[in-house]
């Protein structure tokens, strides 16, 4: 088994009396999560039950509340007892259902998974308002695809394996940018048996959860949709643009672009602004969740061999494991990029606090700052720099300008990109 990063933090809340809920992409791994989980508990003694709405046999048990606990009832009894249900976007009014059970204060801890669908057809989060805690399960990780391909050997001391072993972990990053992290993919050695799994997994997306969702059986013109993102990741999204060139209507390309942040395909990152009038702040850009499925949707899976694409690909990476860095916080991620072009790849809000950071797919051995990253400086003056590369730890000092203020000096770091770039 691929070790998760989410057990222990899922381990904790099984004695908690809210439903733990897992949710994240299809194929991510939830389901080998439960089952880890289930005997992890049995182990320990205790008793569970595991049901699956995937399964036809399981699903049957789910056409009423008692129906269930009828079941529940005979396999674990009436005492303290884990119950898994798996696949739970496929009930119907899926939060209703669970939220009158929970409602009844049964001794029983509900352990659910669901794919992004839930939110989107059941709205299982208004309905299980403070009766559930959230999980949310992508795929692998850079950090634990990492641990997985060196069998754990550097599990404790990942960052001293990265400083000294930089050949290797930039082949792993170069594997991790072609592949992603879908852990089927990853189990892979082949690069023919990998291109059939991201296949698998990308038409079972489109014709299972796709065509569900929207209700139709043509889904040519949601694919297209993907492929023009996927060949886009980075740069500012236009979506009068899309919607001309698609043929679709404003209202449609919305809509979909909504299913795909919903179904953790994609997200978008906001523009940060502080001059209205200069800086644009109505278009977002958006990354891929998995660099992998945006590499099949642009034909380029397991063949990244443009520097551009790589670039690109990198800004993508560094996108998502700042978003993982962030997903406990109060702050938000975004970028910034003015009408007369000068652009900063991320800009971490905390509060009143900035921090712009630059991704630069290539190795920096000295100071190298972007007048992008000196106009940013002198007039946000953040307190420190980030520019995330492939070499080595450094640190300058760049004068901020201040003007009638006097000048002082921040602090620019150059950081290797598997770091935590916000320590």
């Amino acid at each position: 088994m691929i070790k998760r990063s989410i057990i222990p933090h899922l381990l904790d809340h099984l004695e908690k009396r809210e439903i733990t809920f897992i949710c994240g992409p299809r194929q991510s791994g939830k389901t080998t999560v439960l089952l880890f989980i289930k005997d992890f508990i049995e182990k320990n003694g205790k008793k569970c039950l595991y049901l699956n709405l995937d399964i036809e046999s399981d699903k049957r048990f789910f056409t009423s509340q008692q129906q269930l606990l009828d079941k529940i009832s005979l396999e674990v009894g009436s005492e303290r007892a884990y119950i898994f249900i798996d696949e739970i976007q496929r009930k119907e009014d899926a939060g209703i259902f669970l939220k009158g059970i929970y409602d009844m204060n049964l001794p029983y801890k509900f352990i659910v998974s669901g794919s992004g669908s839930v939110e989107l057809k059941e709205k299982i989060h208004e309905s299980l308002a403070g009766r559930k805690r959230l999980f949310e399960l992508s795929t692998l990780s850079f950090e634990e695809f990492v641990n997985y391909k060196t069998d754990y050997r550097y599990e404790s001391k990942l960052e001293d394996f990265f400083s000294l072993e930089r050949e290797r972990a930039l082949l792993f990053l170069k594997e991790y940018l072609n592949f992603g992290g879908y852990p089927r993919v990853v189990l892979e050695e082949t690069l023919e048996e990998k291109t059939k799994i991201i296949a698998e997994l990308y038409q079972s997306y489109i014709e299972r959860d796709i065509a569900y969702l929207l209700n139709v059986q043509k889904t040519d013109d949601f694919t297209r949709l993907v492929r023009i993102l996927a060949s886009q990741i980075g740069e500012l999204l236009n979506i009068n643009e899309l919607s001309s060139t698609l043929g679709l209507s404003l209202t449609t390309v919305k809509n979909y672009l909504w299913y795909l942040e919903k179904t953790y395909i994609l997200y978008k990152v906001t523009p940060f602004f502080g001059n209205v009038r200069k800086e644009i702040t109505k278009s977002p850009v958006v990354y891929f969740y998995d660099l992998g499925l945006r590499n099949y949707a642009n034909g380029t899976f397991g063949n990244i061999e443009s520097s551009a694409d790589m670039g690109f690909l990198f800004q993508n990476f560094i996108g998502n494991k700042l978003m993982n860095s962030l997903e406990y916080t109060s702050s938000s991620l975004h970028f910034w990029r003015t009408k007369d072009l000068a652009e900063v790849d991320f800009i971490v809000s905390s509060g009143k606090s900035l921090l712009p950071i630059e991704v630069k797919y290539k190795e920096i051995t000295k100071e190298e700052i972007s007048k992008s990253l000196h106009s940013f400086v002198a007039k946000y003056t953040p307190e420190r720099v980030v520019v995330a590369h492939l070499g080595e730890e450094f640190k300058v000092l760049l004068n901020k300008n201040l003007d009638k203020k006097g000048s002082s000096n921040v602090e620019v770091v150059f950081l290797p990109f598997y770091t935590n770039l916000l320590k």
